[in-house]
């Protein structure tokens, strides 16, 4: 089971978006896990799970209030499991600061689903808590969503400092599994010059793979599903598609 935490410490960067499509593109080939661990729950909403259905979440996960079995429920798409963001979980963050190895919580839930699951994708919140301080120390790697706009980057080599700090405190594993290039505008000459930045800082990191902007992903959400399920042909979905594609084959190499 490979564990990826999807974040990034600036909002609007397309990081919710990016864990619900890429979840369910992966689905479409492996057994996928979404966790939600964003308190907004805007990724258990993207799958069309509504607010009175969200009783055993992910903070029953850190506050280890339930079986792990018990966690995950079914999506409606084949191979996609989600543990929901319910109405307690913005409140884990303060109940745990007095609890035993508060930074392991999600990842000993975790460890115990590793015969059900190929993939889990963790949808961290866009700060550094001890939500996604618990995100980071259970992932094997951080897939980084990086907007095609004005000061994407400063915001990126802050969650590179971050995951340096854990690697070095909680989880000598932990590495950058790929950055995803969003919201490209081909017809936008900033677009082009901040995907040419960052493939000239951080090169093989980032994925061949650009996610355009379409229109059809913002419907997707709006309708609670994936954007593969929306309208397949779409360029969203087909940029997701290749995405997990290329995912699966950078675990393959590195395997």
């Amino acid at each position: 089971m490979q564990i990826f935490a999807v974040a990034n410490q600036k909002g609007g960067v397309g990081k919710t978006t990016t864990a619900i499509n890429l979840a369910a593109a992966l689905a479409t080939k492996k057994r996928v896990l979404l966790v939600d661990l964003d308190p907004q729950g805007n990724a258990s909403t993207g799958l069309g799970i509504g607010y009175d259905e969200r009783t055993v979440g992910s903070y029953a996960a850190l506050m280890q209030e339930a079986e792990a079995a018990d966690l995950p429920r079914e999506t409606g798409i084949e191979n996609l499991s989600v543990i929901t963001a319910d109405n307690d979980l913005a409140g884990a963050e303060i109940e745990m600061i007095a609890t035993e190895r508060r930074e392991y919580r999600l990842r000993e839930t975790l460890r115990s689903l590793e015969d059900r699951f190929d993939y889990v994708l963790i949808d961290c919140p866009p700060s550094l808590g001890l939500l996604t301080l618990n995100a980071l120390v259970a992932a094997d790697a951080v897939v980084v969503p990086l907007q095609c706009e004005f000061f994407a980057l400063e915001g990126i080599s802050q969650l590179v400092r971050t995951v340096d700090r854990v690697r070095r405190a909680f989880n000598s594993d932990l590495h950058i599994g790929g950055i995803v290039l969003t919201m490209y505008d081909r017809r936008n000459n900033l677009s082009e010059l901040v995907a040419a930045d960052a493939r000239s800082f951080f090169g093989e990191q980032v994925f061949e793979t650009l996610v355009p902007r379409n229109i059809r992903i913002s419907e997707a959400q709006s309708h609670g599903s994936p954007v593969m399920r929306y309208d397949q042909r779409s360029s969203g979905a087909l940029a997701y598609q290749a995405l997990a594609d290329e995912l699966v084959a950078r675990v393959v190499r590195k395997g």
